[in-house]
């Protein structure tokens, strides 16, 4: 097994670190727990706000995603410059009063509006914790203390689902009407969610800082002006101070950005036009347009982090190709429960259980043997834990395919189970692959880049893909309009080649990419 030494002694996980994980983990409960409670609630809120399939997409997704990712970008710098529990703390105050304040939404629109609330509240989370992770783990044991972390994500989409179904239930068994101020049961189940987070921020705030880069020997101070440099990172993403950041760096710069705009902004309209889908195509153009202008100051300001990011094939391709397995992912996690409800006829109550059930097992199993997997090929192979990316790839699509295509409850809750299972053995190979491909100072940012695959790419793409598919190819029931999710849903199959090409191509690139870390990056590593 490869051993850790910094001067001459071997550093070891400390009991501390692991109840600093053990915190960390409970934040990603709470953090999926609020992100996905909408799920089981999708088909209350489309009945209440009139909306149809793409239209949850885009709340289920894009809504959320795209501020999330990319208020990711200067939240993953300042992870980097300012302290890591301070900023978690905060954040998870910020997005568990926007999920209860989701509980008040009477439109399309204030829910939107709360989802975004909530996207750039949980922007906080990952950086900070994968930074205070690799801070608090030598190398050898990382992928599994971030495999570990990982399996808050399904142990909170599990326990979204439990709680959520139970709450509405009880409310609307309690108020047939409306509670009050005219609340039904997914309003309740927003408020009774969001609101005990608060608390646990509380105690996120108690935890001891570590020293930055200390467990690999590199120990780096923080920046000195942490909130300045938040700011002016802020500033490029947001338009329209993008174009005076771009115009600062020479007429050139200042034409390839508004080309780029320009660009987005047509194929929005295209899509627009061809969909009838106006917030999530305007988001996406949001998004790409934001993540260019950040990136082209990136490279200016901070050439080195540049050069092992968005310079480096291996960090790319390794992002893109996991980003298709959380494309299927939050698919899955957003549209198996009403599937199960609209499609298989099943009562909310059961499928509630054993979908939860169902997610928080399979997830937590998959993501901890995966990390283990990860790190025992990583210490014969520097390329291994990119098999395991493909294992995440290849291994889900023979039981999506049965699983959605049968009229049998159990087969369904089988394969949805071992779909689970073995796409979530991904995740900590992804992660830590990623951060290995990065200096310890870039680490927040280097998440916060790889979110942007996850988020922008999956997130924002996965529910809507679904749903989009399910209106073009659904029809007429009873008079009424119907979806096609079971069509919506087997149509993310197609997504499994394009990560296997992506893949292939980082598993030959990742040997040489860490080998060159510091040379490429210009620094002492």
């Amino acid at each position: 097994m490869e051993k850790q030494k910094v001067g001459g002694e071997e550093k070891h996980a400390s009991g501390y670190s692991w109840y600093v994980l053990s915190v960390l983990v409970v934040v990603y409960i709470l953090n999926f727990i609020d992100r996905q409670i909408i799920s089981i609630l999708a088909l209350e809120i489309k009945a209440d706000l009139g909306l149809s399939d793409s239209e949850m997409g885009f709340l289920g997704g894009a809504a959320f995603a795209v501020f999330y990712a990319l208020f990711g970008i200067p939240l993953g710098r300042l992870a980097d410059n300012w302290s890591r529990v301070k900023l978690l703390s905060i954040g998870l105050a910020l997005w568990s009063t926007m999920t209860a304040l989701s509980g008040f939404a009477r439109s399309q629109l204030t829910l939107t509006l709360a989802r975004m609330g909530v996207g750039i509240g949980e922007a906080t989370a990952s950086p900070t914790a994968y930074s205070l992770i690799s801070d608090y783990f030598p190398k050898r044991q990382r992928a599994t203390a971030l495999a570990i972390y990982s399996s808050g994500l399904y142990l909170g989409g599990g326990v979204s689902l439990l709680i959520g179904a139970k709450i509405s239930q009880v409310w609307n068994a309690a108020y047939p009407g409306g509670g009050p101020g005219g609340l039904v049961g997914w309003h309740a189940a927003f408020l009774a969610v969001g609101l005990p987070g608060i608390l646990v921020a509380i105690w996120v705030a108690t935890l001891r800082e570590p020293v930055r880069g200390a467990m690999d020997g590199t120990p780096s101070k923080s920046s000195d002006r942490p909130f300045a440099e938040f700011f002016a990172d802020l500033s490029t993403i947001v338009p329209p101070f993008t174009l005076i950041g771009a115009a600062r760096r020479g007429a050139g710069a200042l034409a390839i950005n508004l080309a780029v705009a320009a660009g987005l902004i047509a194929f929005s309209w295209i899509m627009i036009e061809l969909t009838g889908n106006l917030p999530q195509w305007s988001a996406v153009a949001l998004g790409y347009y934001a993540v260019f202008s950040w990136a082209s100051v990136l490279r200016q300001k901070d050439p080195a982090t540049f050069r092992l990011i968005w310079g480096t094939p291996a960090f790319i391709c390794t992002t893109l190709g996991y980003s298709m397995v959380a494309l299927t992912a939050y698919a899955l996690a957003f549209w198996s429960a009403p599937y199960a409800e609209q499609v298989l006829k099943l009562p909310k109550a059961e499928l509630a259980f054993w979908l939860g059930a169902n997610g928080a097992i399979s997830g937590f199993l998959g993501v901890i043997i995966g990390g283990r997997v990860a790190d025992a090929l990583r210490a014969r192979n520097p390329a291994g834990r990119i098999l395991v990316i493909l294992f995440g790839v290849i291994a889900p699509v023979l039981p999506i395919w049965i699983g959605y295509t049968t009229w049998d409850p159990l087969l369904f809750y089988v394969m949805n189970f071992l779909a689970g299972l073995f796409g979530s053995a991904a995740l900590g190979a992804a992660a830590a692959t990623t951060q290995d491909l990065v200096l310890p100072r870039m680490r927040g940012t280097a998440t916060a880049s790889f979110f942007l695959g996850t988020t922008l790419v999956g997130l924002c793409f996965g529910p809507y893909m679904v749903g989009q598919v399910s209106d073009l190819v659904g029809g007429m029931v009873n008079g009424k309009f119907v979806g096609d999710l079971r069509t919506g849903i087997v149509s993310l199959i197609a997504v499994a080649p394009i990560a296997v090409v992506l893949l292939i191509y980082a598993y030959k690139a990742v040997p040489q990419a860490e080998a060159t870390l510091a040379e490429r990056a210009g620094e002492k590593a």
